[in-house]
C-alpha cells in the first residue's frame, strides 16, 4: 500500500458523556448520533472536506483549508445547538471539536496516520461541551480572514505529546458555549474607546488606520450599529414539507430548510426566526397569515419536496403575512447526483432571489413600504430604503438622494447602512456624471471606512471600500476587502458582479467572468448593467465583437455614455463606421469635451491594461474617431 505525506487540516469531534447517554437509552442515543453524524458529514462535505472516520461517537475529517475545518467546525456546533432544542435535556448530545493543521500521511486507501492526527484528538479533549479548541497553526493560518473571536488558552502539555500546544478557543456569534458575556460597564467604556476611534478616523487618519491595524471584529466594536438589533424586515422559514411518502426524505426537506434559515441569517439588517422557533410548526396544516403574525414577522416562506426515482422537485413561495399577497414563487426540478451540491445550488438560488441584492423580492417589497410613508415620518432605516427605491435616472435624482442619505446620517450618525449607501451613491454619482468631479470622490472610501467600523459584518461596506481602494489602485487592500465581502454575503448578487467587474477590469479576466457569471445565475435583476459590461469587454478582448456588441445592446444603462462607446468601438471593429456614428453623437451631446482620449481616460481610471485600451482604442478609431494625443494609448 503506497503512502504519500502533505499538509491537511484535521477535524476531531465526539460526544461528551457517551456512556450515559447510551446507559439511559441505548436505542435513541443510536438514532440521534447517526443523525447528529449525517448533519456533520454533509457540513464537512459543504466545506470542501472529507470524513475520513467515525468509530463510535467520534468523527475524524480532513480539510484542504484551515479557515474551511472552522467555519465547518462553528457550522456544526451552531446546527447541533438547533438540533439540541428539540431534544429533553437529558437526552441532549453535545461534541467537542479540536481543529489541527499539520502533517499526516495518507495511504493510498484514503486513511490518515501521523502526529497532525493526534494533536487534533488532544485540542478536542481540551474542548468544552459544544466548544471548538485549534492550534497555534490553525490560528496563524485564519487569523484576519474570519469574523469569529478567539480565546488564548496558553501552552498546554498533553499526552503522548513531547512538546506543550499552543491552544485557541473559538469563539462565534451567538456563543459556542463557554465564553462570558461583558458587563455593561464593560461595554460601556470599550464604547467609549471605539468613539475615540471613530473620532481619529473622521480627523482624517482613517486610511492610515485601516491600513495598518486592520478593521475590528464585532466582537470589539460594541457601542455601534453591532450590538443593535436589525431594523429591517422580519421573516420566517417554515419546515419545508416531504412530499415524497418516504420518511427517509426528511433529512433532504429538514436539511434544505436549515440552510435557507442559516444563509438568510448572514443578510444584515433581517430578522430572521430561528430554527427551533419555526419548527413546532412541522408536520401541520397551518394558515400562513395565522402564522405569521403569531410569530411576529412580516414575509412567511414555505416549500415542499418531492422526490420520485432520481428526481427531485422542490417548490417554494414568500407570502406577504399583512396582505397573504404571494410575492414570490419558484419551482426547481433536478436530478440528484450530489445531493449536498443540489442542496447547496437550491439554498443559493432561494436566498439569492428573496433576501440579497438590489434585485431582492423582500427588498424591494420594503423599499416600496418606505415610499408609501409620509416623507415627514420617515426614521433613518426608512430614509435609506426610500434613497435605494430607484436607480439613476436625472441630476433631479441624485441631488434628492443625496439629500435623504444626509438626512438619514444625521438623524443617526451611527448607522453604518446609511454610510455605506451614502459611499456607493458617491460611486454611482460619478458613473453616471451627476458629480461633476472628473475622478472618484474620497468620500467613497471616507465614508465606506466609517460604515465599517460601524459595522465590520456589512459586506457592501467592504465591496464599496474595496472599490475606493481599487480607484487608488492599493489592490492589496481591494482584494481584502473583495474577499471580505464574498465571505460575508456568499448569495448577494451584487456584491459578485460589481467586484467581480473590477477584478476582470483590471487584468483577471478568468477571475471576473466566472464571478459575474455566478451573479448572473443567483439573480439576473441584480446583476444588471456590471454583468454585460464586463461581458462586454471580455468578449471584446477574445475578439468577438458581434458578442460585444449584443452586451451593449443588453445593457439596461442605455443613456449611459459608456454604453454608447461600446456600440462605437464594437461596430468599428466590425467596419460599420456609420452605425457607430449615432452612438458617438450621443456621447458628445451628453459629456462636455468628449473624445476619443477622454475614453482612453476612463478606461485607464477603471485600471484597464495598456494592452487593452489599445485594442479597445483601435475600434473607436476604426469608426472614425482617432485619439488627438500620443498619451491616449495609440500613435496615429
Amino acid at each position: 500500500m503506497s503512502q504519500k505525506r502533505k499538509l491537511a487540516a484535521i477535524l476531531s469531534a465526539d460526544v461528551v458523556g457517551y456512556s450515559r447517554l447510551m446507559a439511559a437509552d441505548e436505542a435513541a442515543t443510536v438514532q440521534t448520533i447517526k443523525s447528529y453524524r449525517d448533519i456533520i458529514t454533509r457540513l464537512v462535505v459543504r466545506h470542501d472536506g472529507r470524513v475520513v472516520d467515525a468509530p463510535g461517537d467520534a468523527l475524524l475529517a480532513e480539510f484542504p483549508s484551515a479557515v474551511e475545518a472552522v467555519r465547518a467546525a462553528v457550522d456544526v456546533q451552531k446546527s447541533l445547538e438547533g438540533r439540541n432544542i428539540e431534544l429533553d435535556e437529558e437526552r441532549r448530545m453535545q461534541f467537542r471539536i479540536g481543529v489541527n493543521l499539520g502533517d499526516v500521511i495518507e495511504e493510498s486507501d484514503g486513511s490518515l496516520y501521523g502526529d497532525g492526527l493526534n494533536i487534533a484528538a488532544r485540542l478536542e479533549a481540551l474542548a468544552d461541551a459544544g466548544g471548538i479548541c485549534i492550534s497555534s497553526t490553525v490560528f496563524d493560518a485564519v487569523e484576519g480572514k474570519l469574523s469569529f473571536g478567539f480565546d488564548y488558552l496558553g501552552d498546554q502539555q498533553v499526552k503522548n505529546i513531547p512538546r506543550p500546544i499552543r491552544v485557541y478557543r473559538v469563539r462565534a456569534e451567538h456563543g459556542l458555549a463557554p465564553v462570558s458575556t461583558p458587563s455593561k460597564q464593560r461595554v460601556r467604556w470599550k464604547a467609549i474607546a471605539s468613539a475615540l476611534v471613530l473620532v481619529l478616523l473622521l480627523g482624517g487618519g482613517g486610511a492610515w488606520y485601516y491600513r495598518n491595524l486592520g478593521v475590528p471584529t464585532p466582537e470589539t466594536v460594541p457601542g455601534g450599529s453591532v450590538l443593535e438589533l436589525p431594523k429591517g424586515p422580519s421573516i420566517a422559514v417554515l419546515p419545508f414539507v416531504n412530499l415524497s411518502g418516504d420518511p427517509e426524505q426528511e433529512y433532504f426537506s429538514d436539511g434544505l430548510t436549515e440552510d435557507i434559515i442559516t444563509e438568510l441569517a448572514r443578510a444584515r439588517e433581517l430578522h430572521v426566526l430561528a430554527r427551533n422557533t419555526t419548527f413546532q410548526f412541522k408536520g401541520q396544516a397551518v394558515d400562513i397569515q395565522a402564522v405569521g403574525r403569531k410569530l411576529g414577522v412580516q414575509y412567511v416562506l414555505e416549500g415542499s419536496v418531492r422526490r420520485s426515482e432520481d428526481q427531485l422537485r422542490i417548490t417554494a413561495q414568500l407570502i406577504d403575512v399583512t396582505s397573504g399577497v404571494h410575492l414570490w414563487a419558484e419551482r426547481y426540478d433536478r436530478k440528484i447526483n450530489d445531493v449536498f451540491a443540489l442542496q447547496d445550488e437550491i439554498t443559493s438560488r432561494i436566498v439569492g432571489s428573496i433576501a440579497t441584492g438590489s434585485g431582492g423580492v423582500m427588498v424591494a417589497s420594503a423599499r416600496s413600504r418606505a415610499v408609501r410613508k409620509p416623507p415627514e415620518s420617515l426614521e433613518a432605516y426608512e430614509l435609506v430604503l426610500r434613497a435605494t427605491a430607484s436607480y439613476p435616472n436625472s441630476q433631479k435624482w441624485y441631488d434628492d438622494t443625496t439629500a435623504l442619505l444626509e438626512r438619514a446620517i444625521r438623524i443617526d450618525p451611527n448607522y453604518a447602512r446609511a454610510r455605506q449607501e451614502y459611499a456607493w451613491h458617491k460611486l454611482l454619482g460619478w458613473i453616471f456624471r451627476f458629480e461633476k468631479n472628473g475622478l472618484p470622490s474620497d468620500q467613497i472610501k471616507e465614508n465606506a471606512i466609517k460604515a465599517i467600523q460601524l459595522d465590520p459584518n456589512d459586506a457592501l461596506a467592504h465591496r464599496t471600500a474595496a472599490y475606493g481602494f481599487f480607484f487608488e489602485r492599493e489592490f492589496d487592500l481591494f482584494e481584502r476587502e473583495a474577499q471580505l465581502a464574498f465571505e460575508l454575503a456568499p448569495y448577494n448578487a451584487d456584491v459578485f458582479t460589481q467586484l467581480g467587474a473590477a477584478f476582470l477590469f483590471s487584468g483577471q479576466w478568468d477571475r471576473g467572468r466566472s464571478l459575474v457569471k455566478k451573479a448572473y445565475e443567483l439573480n439576473p435583476a441584480s446583476a444588471g448593467g456590471w454583468y454585460y459590461a464586463a461581458m462586454h469587454y471580455d468578449h471584446y478582448r477574445k475578439g468577438e465583437y458581434l458578442l460585444a456588441l449584443e452586451d451593449a445592446r443588453a445593457h439596461p444603462g442605455q443613456s449611459l455614455c459608456e454604453t454608447q462607446w461600446k456600440y462605437v468601438a464594437a461596430h468599428g471593429q466590425l467596419g460599420e463606421p456609420q452605425k457607430a456614428k449615432q452612438h458617438w453623437d450621443k456621447c458628445v451631446a451628453a459629456v462636455p469635451n468628449f473624445s476619443a482620449d477622454w475614453v482612453a481616460k476612463m478606461l485607464r481610471i477603471w485600471n484597464f491594461q495598456e494592452s487593452f485600451i489599445q485594442q479597445y482604442m483601435e475600434g473607436i478609431r476604426k469608426a472614425g474617431f482617432p485619439c488627438r494625443t500620443y498619451k491616449c494609448g495609440l500613435v496615429n
